[in-house]
């Protein structure tokens, strides 16, 4: 993709699952591509050395997302080897069950620290250098569960539900700074945090049925639409949510 040869792409959550996909997408296309992790730093260095290899190149940062400190390293990381950041992917998040009635404060906060809290953190991070640039692209990964709820799920529904929220908000702001903001809203995607479910023999037959298209998505199916957001072909998409999850949900 033209557009993003020589781009600087910052991905949090980019060790593995759909934050890797995507990184390695970016590294294809000729971006420059920085990573975030939070412990599994194996993980993230077997992802930097695929695209190394491959020709690419892709900076390490260890960074928890939902500490305002580690972010602000990390931002200031990426910056000091590459100069500026051209594109946010904020993708780092967590998937845990929390029924209501027995669900903790503890559950609670660390669900909407990570997935909600993480968010802001970087796109108020970049958003003055971006500003200064006078060009940027933001996509934050949201869910269908932001969409539509998710039992036994509600404080990641909420999560995701905020930054779809806090994606339009902050999208009209700096839309007049040439900053383009919107997210990917995936349904079902083979990952390791969703491994467990789909691997239940009793659960898996009904989550397939569930989606028109009749499967689970993978980590690839994701990255073509983050791309796009970053690319100029989406200068005029301001605030959106683009669904990808094989028609199960539908807005």
């Amino acid at each position: 993709m033209e557009h993003l040869k020589g781009k600087v792409v910052l991905v949090t959550g980019g060790s593995k699952g759909i934050g890797a996909a995507v990184a390695k997408g970016f590294a294809e296309a000729g971006a420059r591509v920085a990573i975030t992790y939070r412990s599994d730093r194996q993980s993230a260095k077997d992802c930097a050395n695929e695209i190394t290899h491959r020709n690419g190149e892709c900076l390490v940062v260890k960074a928890r997302v939902e500490r305002h400190r580690d972010v602000k390293k990390a931002i200031m990381k990426v910056i000091g080897v590459y100069n500026k950041i051209d594109v946010l992917v904020n993708n780092a998040g967590i998937w845990k069950s929390g029924e209501i009635g027995s669900m903790t404060e503890r559950q609670w906060d660390e669900t909407i620290d990570i997935n909600l809290k993480g968010t802001f953190f970087f796109c108020n991070g970049v958003a003055s250098l971006m500003k200064k640039q006078k060009s940027g692209k933001i996509i934050n990964i949201s869910s269908t569960a932001g969409q539509r709820g998710e039992p036994f799920h509600s404080h990641y529904a909420a999560s995701k539900g905020g930054v779809i929220a806090f994606t339009k908000s902050i999208a009209v702001e700096l839309a007049p700074f040439n900053i383009n903001v919107n997210t990917v809203s995936p349904g079902w995607v083979e990952t390791e945090m969703t491994e467990k479910v789909l691997k239940d023999p009793s659960i898996r037959p009904e989550i397939d049925k569930a989606i028109p298209r009749g499967k689970v998505g993978t980590p690839a199916d994701i990255v073509g639409s983050v791309l796009f957001l970053a690319s100029d072909l989406s200068k005029h998409i301001i605030g959106a949510t683009i669904a990808v999850n094989g028609g199960s949900v539908l807005f």
